[in-house]
């Protein structure tokens, strides 16, 4: 039957004729009373294009929208649908044109080509529900049907083909304007046939695939390069592991046998995992998806007659990558090419690569709905990292505008360069103390360029992240000091390991819990598991030698919970004390100030502590009960609001009466205007991401902190709400 299929579709006649051929075809053959072929147009517009047994005056003229009936609902979620009584799911939309109210019962699939839904299968059975096998042979048929409609000249235009710009609105994810040409994570590879001649070859290519690549991963295991580079072989092991379970491997298989190629078998089982994966939210299991996807998609280029179809970008070539989702190693990959941008089709607001894209100062966009679906190679891209957008196949004066506001920030970008050898000296003599928040090495190699006086915040969890094993003491060690070598004699405040929450390790158990946020995260692990805390500061103390270390505890609720952490450091202190030669100048222990019960005792805290380091982002967040993750909450508070200075008030001047250093690593010590009002309130330190010291250099060195400090501390008495706009009208009167 795949067979005549596809000699129907690729036969005599005009593709509307061959259309209706199919749709007799494959209502004949499977026994259906109703066969219909949706094909998606742009704009993602379902239009019906070939119909048996509904009123064929209907072709042509009968449109879904997206997510729109069952058709629309089938090509938005990309799941199959069948129904033994149609009318009565929410998604049924009645259309009398079609005359279908004769029939009772549904079924359809999507019509998909890799990462592309081209339209849709539908057809209408007896009163029954279709079993697993009968959906398997309409998403097998719809393979089929999406080989050769990417071939045909379709009546009304190709869907491929007739794409004009468009622009899809997400998330920023990171700030920031780039232009380039769109370059896949992962290319899309050509599948040169789907209907097999001979089920025994293919079953054969496919073990000779198998065999192959299981070699290509052993190997690679085995060289001497990987061995120095622990996330990948992680990573790696990962693959290996997929590469050759029987579950997938058997799937395969039974695609093959019934009836198609080996290559189109695994695109299959790739999609069917990828679709039924969608809905997941468990962060474990998208994971392992992601693990998945990329071993199908080594298999594939094995198996594929065609070329990818995406060429390699030349090295001086800028472009923009495009993925579904990213890990923040996997971004690493690219930092050498002329990447000038990243576009997610997943991915929120705290997403862990948007660190990374903070390092290589690029913008990233995020939730971006259908991107993988809307872009091919080479598109040309507008990255509009500032307003959280993406233009697809701009227009001419769309490109030249933003060519504009790029040759704009390039200008700024030098200001701010010349800057670099500059203290950070308000015009009334207020010394401040920039430093930069870091979480991987390619962060540290920036202190100089953007002259940072150190890590205030180096996040220990970001390079465990990626790992499945979590890494010993020698591991940890040799981390530690290469990042304190690569400070070159810069203070380096490390933050323990900050797990739990959205940073799920792969190496332990995190349980499932209503408010991760809230959960059992960050400190609480350390105490509940204080090999894991001993072994860390175990690593601080031999990396550092006789430097000085400087060791920062996340989450403290309580002041107890601070003296126990201390008790904890200070048994690792008396262990390396038994070394002498080998023992750190000093080791001081600070906390973070970022939940509301620290701030209650802050000034028992400021005693407890050698320093205190605020985490805006999640005091802020806890302090309004407002997820920073959540699009409808995550700028609803603003932290110029006079309910958040005063909290941060009363912070620093705890650490001005107990004698303790307290400084701000949230991202509100990074933006200029907060970072004023930090400076006014009273705090000396701010620590920031790398391509924000430039501008909060910039406002201190015109700002007079004093005058400043006297306006907001008056405007706190007389004002509520936020102080922003009184703020920026202050500085513009001053400037």
């Amino acid at each position: 039957m795949l067979r005549r299929l596809r000699d129907v579709m690729a036969g005599v006649g005009t593709p509307q004729q061959r259309l209706d051929s199919t749709v007799q075809v494959i209502a004949h053959e499977l026994g259906a009373e109703v066969c219909s072929i949706y094909v998606q147009r742009p704009g993602r517009v379902l239009e019906l294009c070939a119909t048996q047994g509904l009123n064929p005056q209907a072709v042509h003229r009968l449109f879904f929208q997206p997510g729109e009936g069952l058709v629309g609902h089938i090509a938005e979620t990309r799941l199959p649908l069948t129904l033994a009584e149609a009318q009565k799911h929410p998604k049924f939309a009645y259309r009398p044109e079609t005359g279908e109210e004769a029939f009772q019962s549904f079924a359809g699939v999507p019509i998909r080509r890799s990462d592309r839904v081209l339209g849709v299968l539908v057809q209408h059975v007896s009163m029954r529900e279709l079993d697993e096998e009968e959906v398997e042979s309409l998403e097998t048929l719809a393979m089929v049907l999406a080989e050769v409609l990417t071939t045909m000249s379709l009546p009304g235009g190709d869907p491929n083909r007739d794409r004009g710009p468009l622009v899809i609105h997400g998330i920023r994810i990171h700030d920031g304007v780039a232009i380039g040409n769109a370059r896949l994570h992962q290319p899309r590879v050509v599948i040169g046939g789907v209907v097999a001649e001979d089920s025994a070859v293919e079953h054969e290519l496919l073990r000779a695939a198998l065999a192959d690549m299981h070699e290509s991963l052993d190997r690679v295991m085995e060289s001497e390069a990987l061995s120095a580079a622990g996330e990948h072989r992680d990573v790696l092991e990962t693959y290996r592991l997929i590469a050759r379970d029987t579950g997938w491997i058997g799937r395969i298989r039974d695609a093959i046998d019934s009836g198609l190629t080996a290559a189109a078998a695994v695109q299959k089982v790739r999609d069917d995992t990828r679709s039924r994966m969608a809905a997941v939210k468990d962060e474990y299991l998208r994971e392992r998806l992601a693990d998945f996807e990329d071993v199908a998609l080594r298999l594939l280029r094995r198996l594929a007659a065609g070329e990818p179809e995406q060429a390699p970008a030349g090295p001086d070539e800028p472009f923009i990558l495009v993925a579904r989702s990213m890990g923040p190693a996997e971004l690493l990959d690219y930092a050498g090419a002329q990447l000038k941008g990243l576009v997610l089709e997943e991915a929120s607001a705290t997403a862990h690569v948007g660190i990374v894209a903070r390092a290589l100062d690029i913008p990233v966009v995020g939730r971006l709905a259908h991107l993988i679906e809307e872009v091919d190679p080479g598109d040309p891209l507008i990255v509009d990292g500032d307003h959280g957008q993406v233009l697809v196949r701009p227009g001419d004066d769309a490109r030249a505008q933003f060519r504009e506001s790029l040759a704009a920030r390039e200008a700024t970008r030098a200001r701010y360069a010349a800057l670099r050898d500059t203290l950070a000296v308000s015009r009334d003599g207020v010394r401040m103390s920039l430093q930069m928040n870091a979480g991987l090495l390619v962060d540290v190699t920036q202190l100089d360029s953007v002259g940072a006086e150190g890590i205030g915040l180096y996040r220990t969890e970001i390079p465990f992240l990626v790992r499945r094993e979590y890494p010993d003491v020698d591991a940890q060690t040799e981390l530690y000091r290469r990042i304190l070598d690569s400070a070159g004699g810069r203070s380096v405040t490390f933050r323990t390991l900050d797990a739990g929450g959205d940073k799920r390790l792969h190496s332990f158990v995190h349980e499932v819990e209503e408010n991760p946020a809230l959960g059992w995260r960050a400190l609480r692990i350390g105490l509940d598991q204080p090999a894991i805390l001993r072994q860390q500061v175990r690593a601080m103390i031999q990396a550092a030698g006789t430097r000085p270390v400087r060791i920062m505890v996340p989450m403290v609720a309580t002041v107890d919970e601070f003296r126990a952490a201390r008790a904890i450091v200070d048994l690792e202190i008396a262990r390396a004390a038994k070394r002498p030669d080998a023992m750190p100048g000093s080791i001081s222990v600070g906390a973070m100030v970022e939940v509301p019960s620290a701030l209650l005792a802050i000034e028992e805290l400021a005693q407890a502590a050698d320093f205190l380091s605020v985490g805006s982002n999640d005091l802020l967040q806890f302090l309004f009960a407002a997820d920073r993750g959540g699009e409808r909450t995550a700028n609803r508070y603003d932290p110029l609001s006079v309910l958040f200075l005063d909290a941060m008030r009363r912070i620093v001047e705890a650490g001005k009466a107990a004698g303790t250093e307290v400084s701000v690593c949230g991202e509100m010590a990074g933006r200029p205007i907060e970072a004023l009002a930090l400076a006014a309130l009273g705090y000396r330190t701010l620590s920031m991401s790398a391509v924000s010291i430039g501008p909060v250099k910039e406002a201190i060195l015109s700002a007079d902190i004093n005058q400043l400090s006297e306006f907001i501390l008056y405007s706190m008495k007389k004002k509520t709400g936020s102080l922003r706009n009184h703020l920026k009208s202050y500085l513009a009167d001053h400037r």
